[in-house]
């Protein structure tokens, strides 16, 4: 591990570190082993109230800079980031107790949004349209949206703020994060380093708390903040949604997942193996896009079961200051009772385990990775996000029959399949029913990818192109060419 050096326990609020208005505190914890790592300012809508503020009066400067401006900028922000590599990762693994090599992988991964849009804010393109009348012009160009709201979850501490408001600093948004209560030291190293970028005073506020319904209620309730991007359960994303309705907010939701991961009997088993290994326990199962139904063909269902089951048992169990673990901690005790309930439902409900199915030596929050058999639909894991190192396998038989499985659930976030006829790989793609399909493939999400879902799995998409159009407005702009005088 590598020195973190001096840690950050305050909000940023208009460039300045700030602690909450009202002294409150509340203790983050290192979930390998239980220990107090900080203590960090618990927040009210005051203090949420105070970033808004100091973000509006930003926005009005900050929306009339130009986009190479805001990119030189957004760039050199990237370039610490990635100079802060080391101290980053070792903090995530620290705070939400990841294996160090993921943490490290998330660094690397985050940083590419970073460095994706300050590229992009050179970008903001609009059109010039053919108009109907031969006297008239229309043209179009795409605007900041305003202050932008940012409420992030712990499985991602970096990743999922870099995603979210390095687009909207690039279309000239200015920001206030609310991290996650359990991983909120990595979005203060991040504010650290915005700061030593150069952002202007109020572009970049951070407020962190453990209210986040009171805090929740300041940022959607107050008609200066125009835009909300959430990812979490789509419990709190429904919420968030209905407190914003009364003032006509501009959302992006990333929400629960239940994706599917389907082997055809005419797939590479072996690949497919490595693919649900990596589809499954990245980041211990903590992945809202993990395979969290594992449909394999009868034909072959036997061969790759033993196959699957196999790999799994070489996964190394520890925390992340063991170089070579692979599966660390769940985040919090409430996470490690819902997946010992989900197993023991499957099991009471006639699932086999193959392997694991109990807590794991290492810890109190460590699981053993797990694969059940013979599971069936009726079985809380088929509907239930696992968040967590349990692989639940299902036999099936026909094509038609495994789309209407894959299909049949209000989630529609990742799809994975295995397939080699290209006919049906065609055929299966278009008609599972997800905002992202892997086809013999798991690495899925990037920064040149739209990243997001549809049904219960969200609204809106992020990175790529398409991720900074979420923060702006088209604006028409119909003009007479030949005026009377």
């Amino acid at each position: 591990m590598h020195s973190i050096g001096h840690m950050i326990t305050q909000n940023l609020i208009d460039n300045v570190w700030v602690n909450a208005a009202d002294g409150a505190v509340f203790s983050v914890y290192n979930p390998a082993n239980g220990t107090e790592i900080a203590r960090v300012p618990n927040s009210g809508s005051i203090d949420a109230e105070r970033a808004i503020t100091a973000a509006q009066r930003a926005f009005e400067t900050w929306c009339k800079t130009t986009g190479h401006e805001r990119s030189k900028l957004l760039r050199k922000w990237y370039e610490l980031i990635r100079k802060h590599t080391d101290e980053l990762s070792d903090l995530i693994a620290l705070e939400m107790g990841k294996p160090r090599a993921e943490a490290l992988g998330e660094v690397i991964y985050g940083s590419r949004f970073v460095e994706w849009f300050s590229e992009e804010a050179k970008r903001g393109y609009g059109d010039v349209i053919p108009p109907p009348h031969a006297n008239q012009r229309l043209l179009t160009i795409r605007q900041p949206i305003g202050v932008v709201a940012a409420i992030t979850p712990w499985n991602f501490p970096m990743a999922m703020i870099t995603r979210k408001i390095a687009p909207a600093l690039a279309a000239g948004c200015t920001v206030v994060v609310k991290p996650a209560e359990d991983t909120p030291l990595t979005a203060l190293l991040l504010a650290r380093l915005a700061l030593e970028a150069g952002f202007p005073a109020g572009v970049v506020n951070v407020v962190v708390t453990h209210k986040p319904d009171e805090v929740g209620q300041a940022l959607t309730s107050d008609s200066r903040v125009r835009k909300i991007s959430f990812t979490g359960s789509t419990q709190v994303g429904v919420k968030l949604m209905a407190q914003s309705a009364p003032t006509i907010k501009k959302v992006s939701l990333e929400l629960g997942g239940n994706a599917p991961f389907i082997v055809f009997d005419d797939a590479h088993i072996a690949e497919a193996v490595d693919g649900a290994i990596n589809a499954k326990y990245r980041n211990t199962g903590q992945t809202c896009i993990c395979a969290n139904r594992i449909y394999v063909q009868r034909g072959i269902y036997d061969e790759f079961s033993r196959a699957f089951t196999k790999a799994m048992s070489s996964l190394e169990v520890g925390p992340s200051s063991n170089s070579n673990a692979q599966i660390g901690p769940l985040i919090n005790q409430r996470a490690i009772e819902k997946v010992e309930q989900l197993v023991e439902d499957a099991v009471t409900k006639g699932a086999h385990v193959l392997i694991g199915g109990v807590r794991h030596s290492e810890g109190e929050l460590f699981y053993t990775p797990t694969v059940l058999s013979d599971v069936t639909d009726d079985m809380a894991c088929a509907t239930t996000e696992i968040f967590g190192p349990v692989a639940p396998l299902y036999v099936f038989d026909t094509e038609e029959e495994v789309i209407a499985r894959a299909n049949d659930t209000p989630y529609g976030l990742a799809a994975y399949f295995y397939a080699r006829d290209y006919a049906r790989i065609w055929r299966v793609s278009e008609q599972l029913e997800a905002g992202m399909v892997g086809v013999n493939e798991t690495a899925i999400s990037n920064e040149v990818g739209p990243f997001g879902g549809i049904k219960s799995s969200g609204i809106g998409r992020e990175g790529s192109k398409y991720g900074m159009e979420e923060f702006t407005e088209i604006k028409l702009i119909a003009m007479r060419v030949n005026p009377k005088e």
